[in-house]
């Protein structure tokens, strides 16, 4: 079996090498965490909205 040396990294800066990633800085990366962000932002002031109409 074939040992990878190297260490999987979260995040792989623009000057990094490795192949060994989860995200990449580019644009396609920063638009998906963008919107990902956005819709959970909604959802969570949605939760709370929902909250208060319905013990009233």
């Amino acid at each position: 079996m074939k040992e990878n040396t190297e260490e999987t990294k979260f995040v792989k800066e623009p000057e990094e090498d490795t192949r060994e990633y989860i995200l990449q800085k580019n644009k396609k990366t920063k638009l998906g965490v963008t919107i990902l962000t956005a819709f959970l932002v909604l959802l969570i002031i949605g939760i709370i909205i929902s909250n208060v109409f319905f013990n009233n």
